[in-house]
């Protein structure tokens, strides 16, 4: 089943527009939604707006929309003011400039459509995608709509193009605002920190291998209160006792990945290849303790019967 267009609008350059529909990456049904219920009688409550200063309810058709631009003072617009500010907004894409990918930080990214082709535009649409990828950039463009002008950067994704929503730069807080402070890092602690970056690096992001474990919980949980079972969840882990000195937390987690891996299996095989790599590579021959050397049985007896014969010489002297 094909997913619905949430809008409909033109990817424009130069001379150029690309009639284009936008559809949602995230599936909306798949986060839990809890409701405030009223426990005396079981029932859903309802949101009512209040005035503190007339003490009464206020209903929906005496609310207007207001701007606060100094403590408790608003400058207040109707409907007909706000709809008149909105009416600039064209719905259309209109690319300003060609940038490699990698320029732009993830850190401005904030939301993700999928753009799809409308009628008539598929050709110009899968050419755009096409040279998107042969050149390795991404569109940064202009889009109106909702009353706002957003930045947004279009860019190439598995067959077609996604349209990523962009945070202008004055709306993200400066990095120099975080405290740092002035620690020193030594080479022993850079290697065993390499060394640990190492143990657990992957080539690929494999999204498919992670899941929302407290997410799997709540679900079996609302499960068995539905099927009027008791509901049972697993108590979190204790913490691992904090360790404050960093080459000792560096040798801790080296060695908890070690013990987690999966010991290798010992087979004859191997023990074969390993005898023959270790003779050729060091070319040092295998040393076996030999067992301490017998007196040859003959010469032994030879020995018994000479003393023997000394000692009766003796005695008939």
């Amino acid at each position: 089943m094909s997913t619905r267009p949430i809008a409909s609008g033109t990817v424009a350059f130069g001379l150029v527009a690309i009639p284009i529909k936008l559809y949602s990456t995230s599936e909306s049904s798949k986060s839990i939604s809890l409701n405030f219920i009223h426990e005396k009688c079981g029932t859903r409550v309802k949101y009512q707006y209040y005035c503190p200063t007339d003490d009464e309810l206020v209903p929906r058709d005496e609310l207007i929309k207001g701007y606060e631009f100094a403590k408790d003072q608003y400058v207040l617009f109707t409907a007909e003011e706000l709809k008149a500010m909105e009416m600039r907004a064209t719905h259309a894409i209109e690319i300003t400039e060609f940038v490699p990918l990698e320029q732009v930080d993830p850190i401005h990214f904030e939301r993700t459509y999928y753009l799809g082709p409308d009628q008539g535009g598929e050709k110009p649409y899968r050419l755009l995608a096409e040279a998107m990828r042969e050149t390795g950039r991404a569109a940064l463009a202009k889009y109106a709509a909702r009353g706002k002008d957003y930045l947004v950067l279009v860019r190439p994704f598995k067959q077609g193009l996604v349209m990523q929503q962009l945070r202008y730069n004055d709306e993200i807080r400066s990095f120099s605002e975080v405290p740092l402070g002035d620690a020193k890092i030594s080479k022993d602690e850079m290697k065993l920190a390499v060394k640990l970056v190492d143990q657990i690096a992957s080539d690929h992001f494999k999204p498919e291998n992670y899941a929302d474990q407290v997410k799997g919980e709540m679900m079996a949980a609302i499960q068995q209160k539905i099927d009027g079972e008791e509901m049972t969840i697993a108590s979190p882990k204790e913490p691992k006792a904090q360790i404050i000195d960093l080459m000792e937390a560096l040798k801790a987690s080296l060695s908890d990945g070690e013990e987690s891996a999966p010991a290798p299996k010992r087979t004859a095989k191997r023990a074969k290849t390993t005898g023959k790599a270790t003779k050729a590579g060091s070319g040092e021959k295998k040393t076996t303790r030999k067992p301490p050397r017998r007196a040859p049985r003959k010469k032994a007896a030879r020995k018994t019967r000479a003393v023997a014969a000394g000692a009766k010489r003796r005695k008939t002297k």
